[in-house]
């Protein structure tokens, strides 16, 4: 299997039966081989620096009933909220004084915030912190919505396409999403001129190897500047309640791999890793990733945007997150650094 290894490494490209082979025949031994060569690559293009995103999560109202999702529109049980343009200002405040220069602002697909006042909201961060990246997470929008949102000056947008496979896709979302159409939004952010993020759940509900093949496919394909995998955790008040979580083997060997083949891409270590395991996130520095994502929402609301069960640092202040990650950082040999973190793959 290590000729395989090698062959990604050397060509950043593998077929759908080398990519299948390679997912159902790893062992300890070849993930560590893989983590060893992915930290090579990603020391030559990012050193041992490891940027850090604001995350602010400003609605966890959404139309959508994913499945699998724990703010999903049918859950009667889920405590909602939506912060103000002010409370999400003062969020942005805090972080860039603890040093954050890239803003993300994640929620559902919640029609409370129209373009309008998206296109205020993102007009007010800009104007208050012009050196700073602002990043949208807020799912399947227009063509016409995304390029105002970029022209009021929003930079980067995250949007992971889940599952490549259609059939697959079918049984994660209701009728009406459409695999097909979450790809069509990536295409169109690119267009735009976004830096564009996407990525995909590890071990969610009838995820074979071969859906994780397209998934590598599909990223090579579309080369984006980020990518955000972890592994799914089930939610108490969905469908998929009593499934088993994906596993971290599998989403770290999948970190490497994603490293291997997009070398300059920038790759978070996510707080599901870190729920899945204490030591996640820092098993994910140590997979190749090279971002970690601090919450800045306010402790008040942060329990209710659950979108897994047993979520971590909901009861953390932001100055905490920060803290608590620079340390864990530093323990691995990495040091949290105060940059936009602008992506080298271009």
């Amino acid at each position: 299997m290590k000729e395989l290894i090698d062959r990604l490494r050397d060509r950043q490209t593998l077929t759908k039966e080398q990519w299948i082979q390679l997912i159902r025949g790893r062992t300890p031994e070849l993930s560590a081989y893989v983590f060893e060569e992915a930290r090579k690559i990603r020391h030559l293009h990012y050193g041992h620096e490891v940027y850090v995103r604001g995350l602010i999560e400003f609605t966890n109202y959404c139309k959508n009933d994913c499945y699998y999702c724990g703010i999903r529109k049918s859950n009667t049980r889920a405590k909602r909220y939506r912060l103000s343009r002010q409370e999400i200002i003062e969020c942005c405040e805090m972080g860039y004084e603890l040093g954050f220069r890239t803003f993300v602002l994640q929620g559902g697909e919640d029609g409370f915030f129209d373009d309008d006042k998206m296109a205020e909201i993102i007009q007010t961060i800009r104007a208050g912190f012009a050196d700073c990246a602002i990043t949208l997470s807020i799912g399947e929008k227009s063509y016409e919505s995304y390029r105002r949102f970029y022209e009021a000056g929003a930079n980067r947008y995250l949007l992971r396409h889940e599952t490549y496979n259609a059939d697959h896709y079918g049984k994660l979302h209701p009728p009406g999403l459409l695999a097909a159409d979450r790809q069509q939004c990536l295409w169109d952010l690119k267009e735009i001129g976004y830096q564009v993020g996407t990525g995909f759940m590890v071990g969610s509900p009838y995820q074979t190897e071969e859906n994780l093949a397209e998934d590598m496919l599909f990223l090579k394909k579309l080369n984006p500047q980020m990518v955000g995998i972890g592994p799914f955790i089930p939610h108490h008040d969905t469908a998929f309640a009593k499934e088993p979580a994906g596993s971290k083997e599998l989403t770290l060997f999948m970190l490497g791999l994603i490293r291997l083949m997009l070398p300059k891409v920038l790759l978070p270590a996510t707080t599901a890793l870190g729920t899945i395991d204490t030591k996640g996130r820092e098993e994910g520095i140590l997979a190749g990733a090279n971002v970690v994502m601090p919450n800045l929402s306010p402790t008040s609301v942060r329990k209710d945007y659950s979108l897994y069960d047993n979520k971590i640092c909901t009861g953390d202040e932001a100055a905490e997150c920060r803290m608590c990650l620079a340390n864990r950082m530093k323990s691995i040999g990495y040091e949290v650094v105060t940059d936009r973190g602008d992506s080298l793959n271009v």
